[in-house]
């Protein structure tokens, strides 16, 4: 198991603890908040017996007290109406809005009053009770404002707590992956200073070869010498490695053409390459770090190759949105189509001798540095896989004036 797929199930596992919290905090909540319902569903019953009761001793000091003090002690809104609907009397609710004075009359605003009603309507059942010389009334009431609170409470909190372990997670991700790249940085130019002793040796041996031996037209010492210059560029992209590549405007085809004259000699003659496609659409490259990109696919695909087969490489413009296409075909034995996203992460191969960093570097230079996209177009096993680069067409069209309505002359 290589180390992102156990990242990966370590992800999964504070995922499902997170939820399994979040989880019992929304059930305790919702417990706690039935559980004061009931209890408010209990202090409304009360209530509304003792105002029955008032109601029916009006008169009767003690019991008046005792009503004004549970009054007091209540939390909760009611409204209390008619068999016809209409406003008999109310507990609780907003002073400003349901009494004051107009022209010396005691009046209410009706409008408030239709808003809490309907609110008490949707929220609880109503209570009937009996009124003054047995008239029917019905008693409604609402949440309280601390139970209103506690319904919305967990769901914030969880909100909050989610916001944090999403903060803690990108600014933790920011930085290994800051860490991840000086490192890489470094071994990069480390292995660029490296390798410069040897190649500037073996630049003076073939010379020397050359002047000894008369070979200046030998078709091997010229073989060694694309060899020897093929070093220097893996040289000067670890070296820049880290920095800013220059983009240049190259015709695609023939960058990729010039890297498979030089790669196909190097590999099996069984297998067959083919160029296809635009001769002349153009795009803008960092010719070192493009030649990586096709190097690194080239590769893959002459791996996936067993015995013999084909890498046909395909240039297509895309004119409406102003795109080139690059589809990399092989007739390999293919990729499941769960790995399709897997196959670029660091680390991933199937091979036993492998870093497997090839398709994560060539998704990097892609996307990073020529602001392109890389992915699997399809694969299917044993028939062959096609990637796809995606980058920006340096061409631009211009879009014709002709509608073709004709105008009047």
């Amino acid at each position: 198991m290589n180390p992102y797929q156990k990242k990966r199930r370590w992800k999964l596992f504070l995922l499902i603890f997170a939820i399994v919290i979040g989880g019992a905090s929304v059930i305790y909540s919702d417990f706690f908040v039935k559980k004061m319902e009931r209890e408010e569903a209990a202090q409304f019953q009360l209530l509304v017996k003792v105002l029955e009761q008032q109601m029916k001793m009006y008169d009767n000091e003690q019991l008046t007290d005792v009503r004004e003090t549970i009054k007091e002690k209540n939390k909760m809104d009611v409204i209390i109406t008619k068999i016809d609907g209409s406003i008999s009397t109310w507990v609780g609710l907003d002073t400003t809005k349901t009494l004051y004075d107009v022209d010396q009359a005691k009046e209410y605003d009706s409008l408030y009053f239709a808003r809490q009603l309907e609110k008490m309507k949707s929220q609880h059942k109503p209570a009937r009770m009996m009124g003054i010389e047995g008239e029917p009334l019905i008693a409604y009431y609402k949440d309280s404002f601390i139970l209103t609170q506690l319904r919305f409470f967990p769901y914030i909190q969880l909100g909050v707590v989610g916001l944090f372990i999403l903060a803690a997670y990108v600014a933790f991700s920011s930085a290994r992956r800051a860490e991840q790249d000086q490192v890489w940085v470094g071994m990069a130019k480390e292995t660029a200073h490296q390798l410069g002793t040897p190649i500037s040796s073996l630049m003076a041996w073939v010379e020397l070869m050359k002047s000894k031996f008369n070979a200046e037209e030998d078709p091997l010492i010229a073989e060694m010498q694309n060899d020897i210059h093929r070093l220097e560029i893996i040289t000067d992209r670890f070296s820049k490695i880290g920095s800013k590549p220059m983009l240049e405007d190259h015709t695609v085809y023939i960058v990729i053409q010039d890297f498979v004259s030089y790669f196909k000699v190097r590999t099996s003659d069984k297998i067959i390459f083919k160029i296809t496609g635009d001769k002349q659409v153009r795009a803008m490259l960092s010719i070192p770090l493009f030649d990586w990109v096709i190097e690194n696919l080239l590769k893959n695909a002459a791996n996936a190759i067993v015995n013999e087969g084909t890498i046909t490489i395909n240039v297509i413009e895309n004119l409406a949105k102003e795109e080139v296409f690059i589809d990399v075909s092989d007739t390999g034995k293919g990729i499941p189509r769960s790995k399709f996203d897997a196959v670029f992460q660091p680390g991933y191969t199937t091979r036993k001798r492998g870093w497997g960093l090839g398709l994560s570097l060539t998704k990097r230079i892609v996307e990073n540095y020529h602001n392109g996209q890389i992915f699997v177009k399809e694969s299917e096993l044993d028939k062959g896989t096609t990637f796809r680069i995606i980058l920006k067409s340096s061409i631009t069209y211009e879009p014709t004036t002709n509608t073709g309505i004709p105008r009047n002359i």
